[in-house]
């Protein structure tokens, strides 16, 4: 996971976006590329990408490259989803919401401040955040035998937002 402290746009570096583009879509592909083949052969493969729902839409200000490299993962997750079909393989996207899960969202949830944290409550429909076990119930599903007809896919898991 990498991430972006919002900034404007002219503050980020080269380096800071590149680094968000490597993490999240170069790293999303080398991954993809080292199982493939043992996919391949066994005609059969499931592979589940994280990306954010920053990378289905517009985002919070000053956060261009990870909400850009969000939405690169899920334009890779597509074209692997067509690429790889005909071996029986599935490529998947799950989207999350705004979780608790590690030393940088519980600061920006700190950062919100008890007013930023009740709006941000306000616009889920379940009027909570999410946990680290709602994101793997995503994964779990969409790596099961269920999911088998799923391919191309984002599941956005985010209480209804």
């Amino acid at each position: 996971v990498c991430g972006q402290v919002g900034r404007p746009l002219e503050e980020i570096t080269p380096t800071e976006w590149q680094t968000i583009f490597d993490v999240n879509v170069t790293g999303a592909f080398y991954c993809a590329q080292a199982v493939a083949p043992a996919m391949k052969a066994a005609a059969y493969g499931r592979i589940v990408n994280i990306s954010s729902g920053a990378g289905l839409g517009i985002s919070l200000t000053g956060i261009q490259a990870y909400a850009s490299a969000k939405a690169a993962q899920i334009g890779l997750t597509r074209q692997l989803a067509h690429e790889l079909g005909p071996w029986g393989i599935t490529v998947n996207n799950i989207a999350p919401g705004f979780v608790r899960s590690n030393p940088t969202t519980e600061r920006q949830w700190e950062a919100y401040g008890a007013e930023g944290q009740k709006a941000l409550l306000e616009r889920i429909a379940l009027k909570r955040l999410g946990s680290p076990e709602d994101i793997a119930h995503g994964v779990l599903f969409l790596a099961s035998a269920y999911a088998g007809w799923i391919s191309g896919q984002v599941l956005s898991i985010d209480g209804g937002k």
